[in-house]
């Protein structure tokens, strides 16, 4: 069978939907039914074939698709959040100046809307890639699906690009280009350990996020490189905005937890937390160090500037449109691309003073 596509659809007439749903598959099933050069078991070609029989669903040869032409997509949660913000904007620098129309869907983290957005991009033609932006909690269900939109955009020309997240399973044609979340949080642990500060309050996001996954192990294994042992009850996790910030702090203080230094895991949590110490009539530095993550416009806007890690926000969604047209060979190595973090000392930490360790 020639490789194929559908008509663009009249008023009325049948969809590569209505064909899937006739068929009782996945419109990422139909389209790879409908096309010769991706296996699918005979049997599910032939339902799907039925289907286009019965609905007399118009196909055509596809056309090869024009170089200079495209479109690429940006599927984001928000674009409220600075990160995600300044990702979209490296996405649409690099996207323009590769002469591609650049498109962001944003979902609210609302799973049916996210899944919604897929179908329609599914069945474009013109689609050079989707560059899925942010952290995620990772679960068996995430990689199925996540792996089936993989897929279903290949068949068509199209790649999933990940941004900001980890990779799928093996054999998933799906490319991927990270920051060294890591790397930051056991630098701006180990600043803050290198300064004499022992008890380090952590106000993680959610428990499950991959990014909260990778800070909480930067900030252990500092620990242990330090041969300090963690305190379980130092790891607070909250909302991943300036409330949860806030909130963290407040609970910690309520609870009478005995810290030093604080390292929130977003510069806007650190802003939350910078208001609740000083409603307890602490002062940043000189009654508790402060460290925030992101390095955003606001970290250097507070009083005192924050100390931070560094995140290459912009070049996460350039290098994601590079990545996306150069469309490396499956084992080339150049499928995930990892980009750098470091800390920035700003003036929201100080070494711990000698007397406080002798209080201990």
């Amino acid at each position: 069978m020639d490789d194929i596509e559908a008509e663009p659809a009249r008023r009325g007439s049948p969809t590569l939907r209505d064909v899937a749903r006739r068929a009782q598959v996945s419109v990422a099933t139909a389209s790879r039914a409908l096309t010769s050069d991706y296996p699918v078991a005979e049997a599910t070609r032939a339902k799907v074939l039925r289907a286009v029989e019965d609905l007399n669903y118009a196909v055509t040869p596809r056309q090869p698709k024009r170089n200079a032409a495209a479109h690429i997509a940006m599927v984001v949660s928000d674009v409220v959040s600075p990160l995600r913000s300044h990702v979209a904007t490296g996405v649409a620098d690099a996207a323009g100046d590769a002469g591609r129309v650049c498109s962001v869907y944003i979902t609210g983290g609302d799973l049916q809307r996210e899944e919604q957005v897929f179908s329609r991009l599914e069945e474009q033609d013109d689609l050079d890639a989707v560059i899925l932006v942010g952290g995620v909690e990772i679960t068996d269900a995430y990689e199925h699906r996540m792996s089936a939109h993989a897929r279903a955009l290949h068949a068509r020309g199209s790649q999933l690009v990940l941004c900001g997240r980890p990779s799928l399973p093996d054999g998933v044609p799906a490319l991927v280009v990270e920051y060294d979340n890591r790397g930051g949080a056991y630098a701006a642990t180990s600043h803050l350990l290198s300064m004499g500060h022992r008890r380090i309050l952590t106000l993680t996001g959610p428990e499950r996020s991959t990014t909260t996954i990778g800070r909480v192990d930067g900030y252990r294994r500092a620990y242990v490189d330090f041969g300090v042992e963690v305190d379980p009850t130092l790891l607070i996790a909250c909302r991943a905005d300036r409330s949860g910030g806030y909130q963290g702090c407040r609970q910690a203080l309520a609870s009478d937890l005995d810290f030093t230094a604080i390292f929130a895991h977003n510069d806007v949590m650190a802003s939350g937390a910078l208001a609740a110490l000083r409603e307890s009539g602490l002062r940043v530095p000189e009654d508790v160090s402060l460290v925030g993550y992101d390095n955003i416009p606001v970290a250097q806007e507070l009083w005192p500037p924050l100390t931070t890690v560094y995140m290459p926000h912009e070049e996460m969604g350039k290098a994601a449109v590079r990545l996306a047209l150069e469309r490396p060979e499956p084992g080339s190595g150049r499928e995930r691309q990892l980009l750098g973090t470091h800390i920035v000392i700003r003036e929201s930490v100080r070494p711990l003073p000698a007397s406080h360790h002798e209080e201990r």
